[in-house]
């Protein structure tokens, strides 16, 4: 059974940094992509950031040049870099795994305060 944990959620002042972490049970390789999805209150859940199983990278345009995504493959960890956060980016973050289906984390809270 797949299973998602995520890590690394919090208070940070806007300008901040945070690193996400999401440790998969199973292969990362098993998946076409690996994603960040984020859902503020009243808001659709949205995709951050994604990498496939071969390394490409995709990012919303609100987060380009802010945050990256990364994985460490050995120990089957997606990481999410983020910095220079601001308070538009306080939301409840998502790690996906994605192939024929979509498996999610339970999610983190991030607070980005003005």
């Amino acid at each position: 059974q797949v299973q998602l944990v995520e890590s690394g959620g919090g208070l940070v002042q806007a300008g901040g940094s945070l690193r996400l972490s999401c440790t998969a049970s199973v292969n990362i390789f098993s998946f076409l992509f690996m994603g960040w999805y984020r859902q503020a209150p009243g808001n659709q859940r949205e995709l951050v950031a994604h990498i496939s199983n071969r390394g490409a990278t995709n990012y919303t345009d609100s987060v380009k040049g802010r945050f990256t995504i990364a994985r460490d493959t050995a120990k089957n960890i997606v990481y999410l870099e983020m910095n220079s956060l601001k308070p538009e980016d306080t939301a409840v973050y998502y790690c996906a795994a994605i192939s024929y289906k979509t498996y999610w984390g339970q999610g983190t809270q991030v607070t980005v305060s003005s």
